[in-house]
Order: C-alpha cells, then sequence, then structure tokens
C-alpha cells in the first residue's frame, strides 16, 4: 500500500484542465502540495501524454492557481493528477490554503522543505 508524504485536504472548487489549445471543466476534490484529485471531465479528456494545466480560481479578485500537472491514476469518475510544476504566485496561494485547512503550520513547513529538496 503506497503511503503518502503530502497531507491532502478536502477542497471543492471548479476548475478547468487545459490540454491542446483546449479547456475541460472539472471540479477538484481535493489538494496538496504534490496534486490534487479532481472530477473527469465531461467531455472527457483527449488520450494524451502532453502535461495538463489545472486551473482553479480562489476569489472573485481574480487570484488563480496554476499547476503543470499529468494524469498519476484514474478511477471511474476521477482523475488524480500530479504536480510537475507551480508557479510562486500559486504556490504561495496553495500554501496559505492548506495552513488554513490543516491548521499545522509546522507540518507544512515540513512538508515544504520535503518538497524543496525533492527532485
Amino acid at each position: 500500500m503506497e503511503q503518502r508524504h503530502y497531507q491532502r485536504v478536502r477542497f471543492f472548487s471548479k476548475a478547468h484542465l487545459d490540454v491542446a489549445g483546449h479547456s475541460y471543466p472539472t471540479e477538484v476534490l481535493d489538494l496538496s502540495l504534490k496534486g490534487a484529485l479532481v472530477r473527469k471531465p465531461a467531455p472527457a479528456l483527449p488520450a494524451t501524454d502532453l502535461p495538463l494545466r489545472l486551473r482553479l480560481q480562489l476569489d472573485d479578485a481574480g487570484d488563480e492557481l496554476n499547476m503543470l500537472v499529468e494524469i498519476a491514476h484514474h478511477h471511474q469518475d476521477y482523475l488524480g493528477l500530479h504536480c510537475l510544476k507551480i508557479d510562486i504566485d500559486s504556490i504561495s496561494h496553495l500554501r496559505r490554503l492548506l495552513e488554513l485547512n490543516l491548521g499545522d503550520a509546522a507540518l507544512l513547513e515540513r512538508e515544504l522543505a520535503e518538497l524543496s529538496g525533492a527532485d
């Protein structure tokens, strides 16, 4: 059984998966520093080995979380996405969101330290 190294938080929000010039609406179900779980879009994504961009609108002011992702696993209705790259503004937004939802700043700091040492 695979053990997760990063805490996931439930976070329900509308989002988009962009690939090959097309945008597919989806819903985020949970987030972590290393990815997200989303509902499979309809219409279905095309079969591709290209990375996808996950775009998640955070507020009415236009703050957006952007992650370059790949599909790590899929089930009947869900896609598990692995983060390949995230910009500095998005990681700042994600950090704050996780901090508020986890309620444990020390745990988040350890995960960020582990992430910065990864790869």
